[in-house]
C-alpha cells in the first residue's frame, strides 16, 4: 500500500522529483564521464610509460665516457641508465621535415614501442625505426629507404618498423604548439648505425630511487660542471603538457558535480519537507492504524532513496560511455598514445554511494520531526510560524514602507528555510555560469594577448642551424625583418630549477613586452624581463637573481630580474642583444620575424610560420578546452532552468494559504503577482551578489590548474557579468510569472481548508 501511495505521490509532484533526478544524473554523468575522460588519459599514458620504461630523467653532456657512467652508478641512486646520440637533422623529403634522432646503446630505458615491423635490433645498423605519425604523414612504411641530414653526415637506412616512444607522446616543435607531423617526426637506430666509429654520447637517461631534487642535488655536488643540464621527468616537454591537460580535466570535473550534488540535495531536502508538512494528516491517520514511527520513516526515506539512485546509477553508466567518445577524437590531435581507452574508477561509484547517503540523511532529517509527534498531534493542522518583530521593525522609517515590501520581508523572516534553500540555489547557478563566462573570456583574452597585442608580425622565419651570419642578414634584409633568438633554458632560483623559453631581441617593434594590464613596457639595453608565470612558478620578483643557462651549454649566467612581463604561451626570460651579448654570447639569430606576408622559399630558412598558421595552432590546441567550456554553459543554463522552476514551484505552493487569505481579503490578482515577484528578486539579487565572488574564486583556481606552460589570466567581462545576470534574472522572472498566473485560478475554500 505504501508503495503505490509513493508512486502516487512522485506522480503528484513529478516536476520537483524530475528536478531531483536530473541533478542527481547530471551531477554524476559529467563527474564520472569527465573524470573517466580524465582518468582513462591518465591510467593510458601511465601504461605506455611503464611498457616503454620511460626514464625518470635525462642528464646532457658531451663527456658520456665510460668514467662518467661510473660515476653516475656509484651514486648509489642510480638503478638503470643508458646512453644515446639525440640529433637534430632533416630528412631528404618534400619540405625537408625536422627528424630527431636517436641512437641507442641498448634501447632499455625509454624503448621505442613498435606498432607495425620488426622490433628494434641492436646490431643492426642498417635499419632505422620511425615515428609511425610521420610516417603516415608522409605515405613511408616498412621496407621504404629514407635519407637523413644532420652536420656532416648523410645517411639512408631501411624503414625496419613503425611506432611511438614515450618521449614524444606531445610533440610539437619550436615553430607551433601544434603537433604537425608532415614536417616533424623522430627516429632510432641501433648505436651501430652512427656514421662514424666514435660515438659522440650526449644525453643519459637514467632511472633512479628517491626524488628528483634528492638525486639533482646527489648528482651535483659529485659531478657539478661536467655536465650541461638535468632534466627530471615532469619538466620534460612531453609529459609536463599531458598532465597539465590531465590536470585541467580533473579540475572540470570536480567543480561541475559539487555544484550539482548540493543543489539536488537541496532540493531534495525542500521537496521532502514540503510533501511531508502536506501530509501531516495522512501520516497521522497510519499512525492511528498501528504503522510504526520506523516504517513511515523508510517510506518517505524511499523517496530521494529510489530516485537518487536510478539517477546516480544512470548518470555512472552513461557518463564514461558518452563524454569520453567526444573528448577522444580532440585530444588524438595532439597527443599520441597506443591505446585510448575508457577508464570507470571506484571513486565514481564512491560518488553515487555518497549521494545515496546524503538523500538518506536529508530525507531522514525531513521525516524524522513528524514521525516524533504522537497521531493526535499529527492528524491536527501544523501552527503557522510565527514572526516577531525584529529590529528593523523598531525602527521610525518601518511604517513608511511599502505593504509589498513590509509582507515580504516578514513572510521571508516567518520562512527562513525557504528563503535559504532559494538563495542557495541561485548562488549555484551563478557560480557555473561566472565559471563558464569567465572561461570563455578568459581564452579569448589569451588569443587576443598573444597573436594580436604581443606578436605584431604576419610572418616567421626559423633559419637553420648552418648558415652564416651573412646569409641571415641577407634574408633579413629581403624580407624587411627583424633578427631574434628564441631558445629553450634553464632558469634556478634559490629554491626551484624550471625549463623556459629565451627570447632575446634587437629592438624590433614587431614584438612586443607587455604587463598584466596589457600596457607595452621597454626593456632597457641593460634589463632582463621575466614572465610573470615563471616569476611565479620560481618564486621570485623584480631585484632578485636567477641563474640560467641554454640546453646545450653547461655554462650558467647569472642575472638580475628587472622587470616581470606577461605572456600566455612562452614562460620563461627576455632581454635584448646587447644585454645578450655582455654575458659572453654571440647573437646568432634563430628566426626572423616580418610584417610581410612571406610565401616565398629562401635558401637556409627551415620553415614559415604565419600569423593565420599561429592561430590556427592555437585553436588546434585549445580545442578540448573550448569544449569542455561549451558543456559547462550549457550545464550550467540546464541547471538555472531546473533549480529555479523548482524552487519556484515549491515557493508558491508554499505560500498558497496566505496569498488565498489576502485575496479573500480583497486584494486583487495584479497585486499579488507584484508581491511574489518582488520577493523572487530579492532573493535572487542576493543568491546572484554572492555567486559572483564564489564563481570568480572557483575561476582562479580553474585558471590556475592550466599547468606551467600556459599563463591565462581569470577573467569576467562586464559584458558576460550582464548576461549572467539575464539568464539568472529571467528565469527566475519567467518561472515567478508562470507560477503567479495560477493565482487567478485559486480555489480558496479547498486552499483555506488545507492545514499547511
Amino acid at each position: 500500500m505504501l508503495k503505490r501511495k509513493m508512486l502516487r505521490d512522485i506522480k503528484m509532484h513529478k516536476t520537483q522529483f524530475l528536478s531531483i533526478f536530473l541533478m542527481a544524473f547530471l551531477g554524476v554523468f559529467v563527474f564520472s564521464g569527465v573524470g573517466g575522460e580524465a582518468l582513462g588519459l591518465e591510467v593510458n599514458v601511465n601504461q605506455f610509460y611503464e611498457d616503454t620504461n620511460l626514464a625518470d630523467g635525462w642528464i646532457y653532456s658531451p663527456l658520456l665516457n665510460d668514467l662518467f657512467l661510473y660515476q653516475v652508478q656509484c651514486l648509489g641512486a642510480t638503478t638503470e641508465m643508458e646512453r644515446q646520440v639525440v640529433v637534430d637533422s632533416q630528412a631528404v623529403l618534400e619540405n625537408d621535415p625536422d627528424v630527431t634522432l636517436h641512437f641507442v646503446e641498448n634501447n632499455t630505458i625509454s624503448k621505442f614501442y613498435l606498432m607495425e615491423g620488426e622490433p628494434l635490433d641492436i646490431n643492426d645498423s642498417n635499419g632505422v625505426w620511425l615515428d609511425k605519425s610521420f610516417a603516415n604523414a608522409k605515405g613511408l612504411k616498412t621496407g621504404d629507404n629514407i635519407t637523413f641530414k644532420f652536420g656532416d653526415y648523410e645517411i639512408t637506412k631501411e624503414i625496419r618498423g613503425l611506432g611511438y616512444s614515450p618521449e614524444y607522446v606531445y610533440h610539437a616543435s619550436i615553430y607551433s604548439i601544434l603537433p604537425d607531423y608532415n614536417k616533424m617526426g623522430f627516429a632510432y637506430f641501433s648505436y651501430k648505425a652512427f656514421p662514424s666509429d666514435n660515438v659522440p654520447y650526449n644525453v643519459l637517461n637514467v632511472k633512479f630511487d628517491g626524488t628528483p631534487e634528492n638525486y639533482e642535488g646527489i648528482l651535483d655536488y659529485h659531478l657539478g660542471g661536467y655536465y650541461g643540464t638535468f632534466l627530471e621527468r615532469s619538466e620534460h616537454s612531453s609529459v609536463s603538457q599531458f598532465q597539465n591537460q590531465i590536470s585541467l580535466h580533473k579540475m572540470m570535473a570536480d567543480v561541475f558535480p559539487i555544484v550539482f550534488i548540493v543543489v539536488s540535495m537541496l532540493m531534495l531536502l525542500t521537496t521532502m519537507t514540503r510533501i511531508i508538512a502536506h501530509q501531516r494528516t495522512q501520516i497521522g491517520i497510519l499512525k492511528s492504524n498501528g504503522f510504526k514511527n520506523s516504517t513511515i520513516i523508510w517510506h518517505y526515506l524511499s523517496y530521494g532513496v529510489f530516485l537518487v539512485l536510478i539517477g546516480s546509477v544512470l548518470g555512472l553508466i552513461l557518463g564514461p560511455i558518452i563524454l569520453p567518445k567526444i573528448l577522444y577524437p580532440v585530444m588524438e590531435h595532439l597527443f599520441i598514445l597506443p591505446s585510448w581507452k575508457t577508464v570507470s574508477g571506484i571513486n565514481f561509484a564512491y560518488v553515487v554511494v555518497l549521494m545515496v547517503l546524503m538523500s538518506l540523511v536529508v530525507s531522514l532529517f525531513s521525516a524524522k520531526v513528524i514521525s516524533d509527534e504522537n497521531p493526535a498531534q499529527s492528524i491536527r493542522p501544523k501552527a503557522p510560524n510565527v514572526s516577531t518583530s525584529g529590529f528593523i521593525e523598531k525602527f521610525r522609517f518601518w511604517q513608511h514602507l511599502s505593504f509589498n515590501t513590509r509582507w515580504n520581508y516578514r513572510d521571508a523572516k516567518r520562512n527562513k528555510f525557504r528563503a535559504l534553500m532559494t538563495v542557495i540555489g541561485v548562488i549555484g547557478c551563478t557560480t557555473l555560469l561566472v565559471c563558464a563566462f569567465g572561461l570563455y573570456d578568459s581564452m579569448n583574452d589569451v588569443e587576443e594577448l598573444e597573436y594580436n597585442v604581443i606578436n605584431h608580425y604576419d610572418s616567421e622565419l626559423f633559419i637553420n642551424h648552418d648558415i652564416s651570419q651573412s646569409r641571415i642578414d641577407e634574408i633579413s634584409k629581403e624580407v624587411n625583418g627583424n633578427e631574434i633568438i628564441e631558445d629553450i633554458i634553464e632558469i634556478q632560483s634559490a629554491s626551484t630549477k624550471k625549463a623556459g623559453m629565451l627570447l632575446v631581441l634587437d629592438g624590433t617593434d614587431l614584438i612586443s613586452t607587455v604587463d598584466n594590464n596589457w600596457n607595452e613596457m621597454e626593456i632597457g639595453n641593460d634589463e632582463v624581463s621575466i614572465s610573470q608565470k615563471m616569476a611565479d612558478l620560481l618564486g621570485v620578483g623584480v631585484g632578485d637573481t636567477i641563474k640560467w643557462h641554454p640546453m646545450d651549454s653547461k655554462d650558467w649566467f647569472q642575472t638580475k630580474i628587472d622587470k616581470i612581463h606577461v605572456d600566455p604561451n612562452s614562460q620563461g626570460i627576455t632581454m635584448s642583444k646587447d644585454k645578450f651579448e655582455s654575458s659572453g654570447l654571440n647573437f646568432t639569430a634563430t628566426s626572423i620575424v616580418t610584417d610581410k606576408h612571406v610565401d616565398t622559399n629562401y635558401s637556409g630558412v627551415k620553415s614559415v610560420i604565419t600569423h593565420e598558421d599561429s592561430i590556427k595552432s592555437w585553436n588546434g590546441i585549445s580545442e578540448a578546452a573550448w569544449i569542455l567550456i561549451y558543456f559547462l554553459i550549457l550545464f550550467s543554463s540546464l541547471l538555472a532552468i531546473v533549480v529555479l522552476y523548482n524552487l519556484g514551484l515549491l515557493s508558491f505552493t508554499e505560500i498558497e494559504r496566505e496569498i488565498t487569505s489576502l485575496k479573500v481579503l480583497g486584494f486583487k490578482t495584479k497585486p499579488l503577482r507584484r508581491l511574489l515577484l518582488t520577493q523572487n528578486l530579492w532573493f535572487t539579487t542576493i543568491g546572484f551578489i554572492l555567486g559572483l565572488p564564489i564563481g570568480y574564486y572557483v575561476l582562479m583556481i580553474m585558471c590556475a590548474s592550466a599547468g606551467d606552460s600556459f599563463y591565462i589570466v581569470p577573467r569576467l567581462s562586464l559584458a558576460n557579468v550582464l548576461l549572467t545576470a539575464c539568464i539568472t534574472f529571467f528565469l527566475s522572472i519567467f518561472v515567478n510569472l508562470m507560477f503567479s498566473r495560477k493565482i487567478k485560478k485559486l480555489d480558496m475554500v479547498e486552499s483555506l481548508k488545507r492545514g499547511d
